[in-house]
């Protein structure tokens, strides 16, 4: 699809989905990122979904600078969402999600080969009202981005997005291509003025520094970062990019919780030869999933994604939100410290070239 080419998604699909696709109410943002509410909202706000269990079932915040109230516990579109033969389990992960008070699900063109956005996408055809929806790009070009657009929106069954988002972004060359002349941000600013998506965000898991660079470079809405209990000790985001984030007011989503469960003391190291290279250890986990979402939700995020095996895992975490309170300093430390012996695998996703 070449740069000069108009494209209005809207006009393409609006006639055949108006009638599922429309947009309800939100509430009113609260003070700041971090600040939880669990009222229900005054007033509605205009063109934001609005799932009216998630007041009640856990605290909410303010997503950034969106006007949106987001639960402090949001569903990401890995895990079983993402895996072949999964499809009827993930529906029923994706329903039950929203059932018990979900508002945001995280996906990406990337993950299961596009068929995170599918499994999503068979719920959101009827659902879409009720739930925030983030996808995102790997491309780093105008012409792929848009072309990952397209097939986005057809997967996930919807004429438009919340936030769409570029995708864990790492290396300078990146960067640079990013921002170039016919890069992605050029997508980004064409798609939000046709109306195709409605807020910008940027993701990483690898290098704070580089995410930093590019939240100075363009107004970005939101950022998914890649932060937990073992963040502190290595290439820390918690340090090093979330006070830059939150100068900027930026809607903040936290993510790799649990690492795909690496994180976890219920967790049982499969054989070496079992586990791909970059991920492999023999040690468990230090965390309970209490301690590794509870440490998450303390910092100063808007919300906390996580990806699910099973349904019972859903309403685990649900109820682990609705019972939060924040952890006090030396609670926090605690846990950091616990996750000592774990850093490499709580945080393989980091840049560890330099044969740290």
């Amino acid at each position: 699809m070449g740069s000069n080419q108009k494209i209005n998604r809207r006009k393409f699909l609006g006639a055949s989905m108006a009638g599922t696709m429309g947009i309800a109410m939100a509430g009113k943002a609260a003070a700041a990122p971090g600040v939880a509410n669990a009222s229900l909202p005054d007033a509605p706000g205009k063109d934001q979904p609005f799932n009216p269990r998630t007041f009640a079932a856990m605290p909410t915040n303010a997503f950034g600078k969106t006007g949106y109230k987001v639960g402090i516990l949001s569903l990401g579109g890995q895990a079983s969402i993402e895996v072949k033969g999964r499809e009827e389990l993930s529906e029923k992960i994706i329903n039950r999600a929203i059932d018990l008070g979900i508002n945001y699900i995280d996906t990406a063109a990337s993950y299961g080969r596009g068929l995170s956005q599918l499994n999503i996408g068979r719920v959101m055809k009827t659902r879409r009202k009720e739930v925030f929806l983030a996808t995102k790009t790997h491309d780093r070009s105008y012409d792929g981005s848009m072309r990952l657009l397209e097939e986005s929106l057809t997967n996930l069954q919807t004429d438009h997005l919340n936030t769409w988002q570029l995708h864990n972004v790492q290396r300078q060359d990146q960067v640079d291509q990013i921002f170039s002349d016919d890069g992605a941000i050029k997508a980004f600013e064409k798609a939000r003025s046709e109306g195709m998506v409605k807020f910008l965000g940027i993701t990483g898991h690898y290098e704070p520094m580089i995410l930093k660079q590019c939240i100075e470079r363009f107004d970005f809405d939101t950022i998914l970062m890649a932060v937990n209990g073992a963040d502190v000790h290595y290439l820390s985001f918690k340090n090093y990019l979330l006070p830059e984030v939150q100068k900027k007011g930026m809607g903040i989503i936290s993510m790799k919780v649990a690492t795909r469960g690496r994180m976890l003391s219920s967790w049982t190291p499969p054989p070496m030869d079992e586990q791909p290279e970059r991920m492999a250890t023999k040690l468990p986990g230090a965390l309970t999933i209490k301690e590794a979402l509870e440490y998450n939700m303390t910092l100063p995020v808007s919300t906390t994604i996580i990806g699910v095996d099973d349904v019972e895992q859903i309403e685990e975490n649900v109820k682990i939100a609705s019972e939060f309170s924040p952890l006090n300093n030396d609670q926090m430390a605690a846990i950091e410290y616990k996750c000592l012996p774990i850093v490499r695998q709580g945080l393989y996703f980091r840049r560890w070239e330099l044969g740290v």
